[in-house]
Order: C-alpha cells, then structure tokens, then sequence
C-alpha cells in the first residue's frame, strides 16, 4: 500500500491551497464547504487561513492552532469525481 503525503503547500486565496502530492499529482483544493467545527472555524478567517504550512512530520497541511487535513482528505478533494488533476502554479 502507498501512502500519499503532501510535499507542497501555497495559499492561492481564502480558502483555497494549491498543493503537490508525493505521487507526482498537483492542483488546487478550495475547502470553504470543510471548515466547519471547532478546530476548523478559525480558519475561515483568511489571514488566519494563509498561515497553512506543510507538517514535515504528518506529511500534511497544518495551521498554529492545531488544525490539520489527512492528505487523503486532500488528494480526494484534489481530483474529485472526475478523477483528474487540476492545473497548478508553474511559478
């Protein structure tokens, strides 16, 4: 079994990361229809939301406050139901 981790993390805008994946697939997820509970509430204020940084450790997005996303979580929003992937930022 292969074990997805996050390697790159950039806030694009509120609510919204793009992210590289240690299987090779990147893209955008937006997560303003998942902020929801306690942890997760502070993030839907965005300076808050842009303090997102990659958890070497977990191998996952994480914020101050203890808050972070299994990476699966995240590769399943990545690609969604059509199972592609979204274009990223090529800077």
């Amino acid at each position: 079994m292969t074990f997805i981790h996050v390697r790159e993390v950039r806030v694009i805008g509120p609510c919204q990361l793009w992210l590289r994946f240690s299987d090779g697939a990147i893209g955008t997820v937006d997560l303003a229809s998942e902020l929801w509970g306690e942890v997760f509430e502070p993030l839907k204020d965005p300076a808050f939301f842009a303090l997102a940084a990659l958890d070497e450790n977990a191998y996952t997005v994480c914020w101050p406050n203890g808050a972070d996303l299994a990476p699966e979580f995240l590769r399943e929003k990545l690609t969604g139901s059509s199972g592609r992937v979204a274009e990223g930022p090529t800077s």
